[in-house]
């Protein structure tokens, strides 16, 4: 056996006080004692037993006397005169026949029980007496045979140099037989009474107790027999030499192995910890009263209950230095050493066993040796997860039992979480802070944060974060209670409910400060790490889950996975020989990047590159996801680095269905549920955009979904469907534009003009072209998704058009009605605006909305392009509905100020406008409206200059004919001279079209269907047909036309008398029709001889010839 810290042979003769001492008296062939305890030599190399029975017998006669009596086999501590008194004031009675039992009583008594010194020194001299004997471990051999037997190792211990009990020591979870191992059991609990009975140990931690002032090793300064507290002492300041405290005394090598196998010794029971045992007593009884000592039980059990307020402050403290020892040492810990032997062996985590402070040691390189064995998929035994749990645990409820966050956080514990300490509080403290919700931390700091949360490994079991389970636990009990307890999935759970009505303040704020940490290494995820495991060892190169690479760190694990599920070869992607990124990878590469979405400071990388933009333009954004809705609203404002990694992620978001607004998901279905339905290429988004003010859609739904194409106008990558059909069209037609408005005009003009030019082939391909439609329709929902047309127009808006909601291009249609009060430039753009729409009435949003329905009963089989046209034709159905007719006049209200704004009656009257409209058109601007003028010119023209075609679309432009008809009926009654001339001018178009009077139609519809169907309509042509049948008295035509036709035959006679000649021609016929027109003829030849006359006349006086000139 290694040289090490040995166990003397007094722990032989305790066994053999404690269970043989009964069949003593029937064998009379037991061992005996020695005869005299100061002829023999000391094995354990301790203070020389002469001179200690010197030194007691100089102060107490009496004690030396009474060892001389122990030459008797039968000899009793309860005959000693010495302690007879202690002996009766403190031990039953039914325990003085017993040595050890009187041993036990005395030395565990209560710590202010005070016992007589001679009697201390008698205890002291006679378990010394007993470490001196060889001669007792004859007696080992002969109880512990069996287990010696079965034990290779104390089988082969060379006997008579009292190694062979040590040995026992050291396997004693081994021993099956019961009597050798109660044995063992109770000699323990006598040499760890006193650090002095410990084989070796006084003589390699000599200098350092003396240093540190830890006690006296002179049995004359101190003669006590319990003397743990040196114990103590020298273990509390091996773990302020580990911590690095100030003014820490660095211990010998050779007196660390000493203490740390002391420790490891009194793993097994606490009453071998005798510091520990007093301190914890009255605590263990108020705890643990029902926990059976051994195996470490009552330690585990006292661990448990560190926190508790009752927990007496010395005891808290006892637990903490012991537990700072597990942390170097595992083999401390006597339950999680036994339990795991077997793992560690298998798996190769224990490799140098000769030394147990060395790095294989370490309770950290343990829990992430085997850790990495779970996450491999191998066979850890149960028991050993269980004790792993327990220490992962405890981990995270002190921090002070990491050394290194002790040591590189001492700063920020002190200014931002002192008072914290329970309950794992100081250590979300701390990762608050490294969050940055607390100010800056020192790298260190952060360092030690994540290597801890990587050995604690709370990502594969909530509950080992006590400080997230107790916060968590009513969101857990009613959104999570599907899944159960302990799985991993839980913390996604809780991610998917962050900022939902469901979750509670303390909860979200825990959970954020663990994910920011599991978020920057992918391991820490265990979902992800089992289902991207050989993705990311065949694509990235990774190590094994506790092994790092600088050329690899774990935060860049992710980057990698994701540039493969995402990035096409064009985008720059490394194609590997193998096969690409598995689905179930990239279904967790989806949900860690919806997760992060949540808060910009669960992406490490956005986090990095957009930190000091995060602080120049969204300082002030601090709810849930609004920081990077911020840097997505400033995407051209926002530093290189920064723009190109958020507008990676926007990019995203477009096409990974898990990365839309949390409240666009469908109501009631989480991302867990949403897993098996994965990647939907934009549909979702597409379907939610179409619905977004449906009365069921969810108001966070329909506001989250119209900032994302807000956000979506900045950059066509950002629209998944439209980037993946367009795509090789924009290189092509638009190269250089990123904007999507930009793109979409565009593509639109360039489908525009070859329309228009009847290209053979269209340069736009037809899926874009079917996409570019969709996008179209999306932009005129909201004047917000068209930049220039929202900036030319916004002081408009802030001034007519204020208490108007945006969506549903209600904006739009207000500027629309106040078109006569916007400025010049918001009036030009909404006029462009109106010629697209009345181009193609598909993109007419508010007319498309509110005649759904109509468009559906009426126009099923028309043309895009033409349903404004077939709905006009089908308004005075009745089946029509009346807001859809409201919503018709309006439009046909606008084509009737401007011709441009009707494409049919600018393509039918292309060359008649020109022709007799050109005054008008030279005074036009581009941008002007031309008010009605040139429709106004086509209707009075018409009826017999211009062609068929173009006179038929100029009187289709007139029919409402209700208002019209009023201002008919009381011609004599306006006032107005402009009024009442454009009245006189709509009875005189009527005469020359039945269709320009829509009330007159109406009424005759019948009528000229019966009588007048073989004429076709225009120059007067069906009015004069109707007319004759009304003169007809062969013709009965019906009531409302006959009575209608009377009163036009009235007006048309009235106006003829009232209506001014408007030029020469007109004037003549005016003249010609007159009853008056003899004599008006008469009186204007009259006027024009007197005027001859008057000319010849006054010629002659004003210019008389000389005579002179006549003669010539």
């Amino acid at each position: 056996m290694a040289d090490c810290i040995r166990v003397p042979l007094l722990l032989l003769l305790v066994c053999v006080l404690s269970s043989v001492r009964p069949t003593r008296a029937e064998n009379n062939n037991a061992p005996k004692l020695p005869v005299n305890a100061n002829e023999q030599q000391n094995p354990a190399g301790g203070p020389g037993p002469a001179a200690g029975l010197a030194a007691a017998a100089d102060r107490n006669q009496g004690a030396g006397a009474s060892l001389l009596r122990r030459r008797s086999a039968g000899w009793k501590l309860a005959e000693e005169a010495v302690c007879r008194d202690d002996l009766t004031r403190l031990c039953p009675k039914h325990s003085w026949n017993n040595n050890l039992a009187v041993l036990e009583c005395l030395q565990d008594r209560k710590e202010e029980t005070e016992i007589a010194a001679e009697c201390n020194h008698l205890l002291w001299n006679y378990k010394l007496n007993l470490t001196t004997d060889p001669k007792f471990e004859s007696v080992a051999v002969e109880v512990c045979k069996t287990a010696i037997s079965e034990i290779k190792e104390c089988a082969a211990e060379e006997l008579g140099k009292g190694y062979l009990v040590s040995c026992l020591v050291d396997h004693r979870g081994n021993i099956t037989d019961y009597q050798c191992n109660q044995y063992i059991t109770k000699m323990t609990s006598i040499v760890f009474s006193d650090y002095r009975l410990i084989c070796g140990f006084m003589d390699k931690c000599r200098d350092d107790i003396n240093v540190l002032r830890c006690g006296s090793i002179a049995i004359g300064e101190k003669d006590v027999h319990s003397q743990g507290e040196v114990i103590a002492c020298l273990e509390k300041a091996l773990v302020r030499e580990a911590e690095e405290q100030p003014g820490a005394h660095p211990i010998r090598d050779d007196c660390k192995k000493a203490i740390m196998r002391v420790a490891e010794l009194s793993s097994d029971d606490f009453h071998l910890d005798r510091h520990l045992y007093f301190a914890c007593r009255e605590d263990r009884e108020r705890f643990c009263e029902t926990t059976l000592a051994g195996e470490g039980r009552v330690y585990k059990c006292l661990f448990n209950h560190k926190f508790e307020d009752v927990m007496s402050e010395r005891c808290r403290e006892a637990l903490t230095t012991r537990q700072k020892l597990i942390a170097q040492d595992y083999k401390v810990s006597y339950s999680l050493a036994k339990a795991c032997k077997a793992d560690l062996k298998k798996h190769h985590c224990s490799v140098d066993t000769s030394m147990p402070r060395a790095r294989e040691a370490r309770l950290s390189y343990l829990l992430l040796c085997l850790e990495a064995a779970v996450h491999r998929g191998r066979v850890v035994t149960g028991e050993c997860q269980g004790e792993m749990m327990d220490y992962r645990r405890m981990l995270m409820e002190d921090f002070s039992l990491s050394p290194e966050i002790v040591l590189h956080c001492r700063a920020e514990i002190e200014g931002h979480c002192s008072g914290l300490h329970r309950k794992g509080r100081t250590l979300h403290c701390l990762m608050r802070a490294g969050r940055g919700d607390l100010g800056s931390i020192e790298p260190k700091c952060q360092k030690a944060l994540q290597t801890l949360i990587q050995e604690a490994d709370p990502g594969a079991d909530y509950r080992i974060d006590r400080a997230l389970n107790e916060a968590c636990e009513s969101v857990i009990q009613t959104a999570c209670k599907h899944i159960r307890s302990g799985d991993p999935m839980i913390l996604s759970c809780l991610m998917e409910h962050l900022y939902t009505d469901k979750m509670v303040e303390d909860c979200e704020r825990r959970l954020l400060e663990l994910q920011y940490f599991i978020a920057r290494d992918w391991k820490l995820d265990p979902i992800l790490y089992k289902k991207c495991q050989g993705d990311a060892s065949r694509l990235c190169h990774t190590h094994g889950w506790n092994e790092t690479s600088e050329m690899m760190p774990p935060g860049a694990i992710f980057s990698c996975l994701y540039r493969h599920a995402y990035r096409s070869v064009e985008q720059g992607r490394r194609v590997s020989s193998g096969a690409p990124l598995s689905r179930d990878c990239k279904v967790e590469v989806q949900r860690i990047l919806h997760q992060r979405a949540l808060d910009v400071k669960l992406d490490p990388e956005l986090q990095r590159r957009c930190m000091i933009d995060l602080g120049k333009w969204c300082s002030e954004k601090t709810e849930a996801g609004q920081e990077l809705e911020c840097l997505q609203d400033h995407l051209e404002n926002l530093d290189s680095d920064c723009r190109d990694v958020v507008a990676n992620l926007t990019e995203l978001e477009s096409e990974v269905r898990r990365l839309l607004p949390r409240e666009s998901a469908p109501q009631g279905q989480s991302s867990l549920e949403v897993a098996d339905n994965q990647i939907d290429s934009g549909d979702l988004m597409e379907c939610l955009v179409h619905n977004k003010h449906q009365k069921e859609m969810n108001e966070k739904c329909s506001v989250g979904v119209t900032h994302f194409q807000l956000i979506q106008i900045k950059d066509f990558r950002f629209s998944y469907k439209f980037k993946t059909a367009c795509k090789e069209d924009v290189l092509k037609l638009c190269p250089n534009i990123k904007k999507k408005v930009d793109v979409v005009i565009c593509l639109s003009t360039t489908v525009r003009n070859d329309t228009l030019q009847d290209a053979k082939e269209q340069r736009v391909s037809v899926k874009c072209r079917k996409q570019l439609r969709v996008e179209e329709v999306e932009m005129s929902e909201d004047i917000r998704l068209e930049p220039e047309l929202y900036d030319s127009c916004r002081q408009d808006i802030n001034r007519l058009c204020q208490n108007v909601a945006f969506g549903n291009a209600q904006v739009i249609e207000c500027l629309k009605e106040h078109k006569r009060q916007l400025t010049q430039r918001c009036h030009q753009r909404i006029f462009k605006l109106q010629e697209v729409e009345m181009a193609d009435p598909e993109l007419d949003y508010q007319l498309m909305r509110v005649c759904k329905h109509m468009i559906r009963r009426f126009c099923t089989e028309a043309e895009g392009k033409n349903i404004l046209q077939c709905l006009k034709q089908n308004k005075n159905s009745e089946l029509m509905d009346p807001k859809c007719k409201q919503m018709i006049t309006k439009r046909q209200i606008t084509q009737n100020t401007d011709f441009r704004l009707n494409p049919v009656l600018r393509k039918a009257c292309k060359a008649d406008i020109p022709k007799f409209c050109q005054p008008i058109l030279n005074k036009a601007t581009a941008d002007s409206e031309l008010e009605g003028q040139v429709i106004s010119c086509l209707k009075l023209k018409y009826a017999d200059q211009i062609s068929q075609l173009c006179s038929e679309e100029a009187a289709a432009q007139e029919q409402t004919g209700q208002v019209e008809e009023c201002l008919k009926v009381n011609l004599l009654k306006i006032k107005q001279d402009g009024c009442k001339k454009e009245v006189l001018n709509m009875l005189k178009e009527s005469k020359a079209d039945i269709f320009v009077d829509p009330v007159l139609h109406t009424a005759c519809a019948l009528d000229i269907k019966h009588h007048c169907a073989a004429i076709p309509p225009g120059k007067g042509r069906q009015m004069s047909c109707l007319m004759e049948a009304l003169q007809d008295k062969r013709v009965r035509l019906q009531p409302e036309c006959k009575r209608r036709l009377q009163d036009r035959i009235d007006m048309w006679s009235f106006a003829a008398k009232v209506a001014p000649a408007e030029g020469f021609s007109d004037l003549a016929m005016q003249v010609m029709s007159s009853p008056s027109k003899n004599y008006i003829l008469t009186m204007m030849g009259v006027g024009v001889g007197l005027l001859f006359l008057m000319g010849l006349l006054c010629g002659r006086v004003t210019k008389r010839v000389t005579q002179e000139l006549k003669d010539r």
